[in-house]
């Protein structure tokens, strides 16, 4: 069976970069059982309600939904269990002494495969305001009007 190359993204969870300011970012492996890499290439999940817990200089991943594999016998994992993450031990220490400040959290970003393994996107967070969210929604706004009127005066000069 030939290797698979490049990244393949099972699920992504758009409500983090909503709901919260990302101020680093982590590439980590997830330890897996056989039912759930199946569950994971048939492209179900759900970051949704996920997030990272440090315990014992360890990560764990709590929430995030991965279905029961549909072929699965007795042998099947359950849906949302803790999975441990795959960090390094320097990166480990840095999410430590980062997220004991106010506020910061560690959230999961996107879910894929990256050359056949299955890897997460973690982020270091601080949690936005809701004027927070209302300002960055409004600067998105602005731009999405300000491209549009650039792109209807380059279509006029043309015609």
């Amino acid at each position: 069976m030939a290797k698979e190359k490049g990244r393949k993204l099972i699920a992504q969870n758009k409500k983090a970069r909503h709901d919260y300011q990302i101020l680093d970012t982590y590439e980590a492996g997830l330890v897996l059982s056989g039912t759930e890499v199946k569950s994971l290439r048939q492209g179900r999940a759900s970051l949704v309600d996920g997030f990272v817990q440090l315990d014992g200089h360890e990560a764990w991943l709590h929430n995030v939904h991965v279905p029961e594999y549909s072929q699965g016998t007795w042998t099947n994992h359950s849906a949302r269990r803790k999975r441990k993450l795959l960090l390094h031990r320097v990166e480990i220490d840095k999410l430590e002494a980062k997220s004991q400040e106010t506020g910061h959290t560690i959230v999961p970003l996107a879910l894929y495969f990256k050359d056949g393994r299955a890897k997460v996107e973690i982020a270091l967070a601080r949690g936005k305001k809701e004027y927070d969210k209302r300002q960055t929604l409004r600067e998105k706004q602005d731009r999405r009007e300000a491209e549009r009127t650039i792109s209807a005066i380059r279509r006029k000069q043309r015609a």
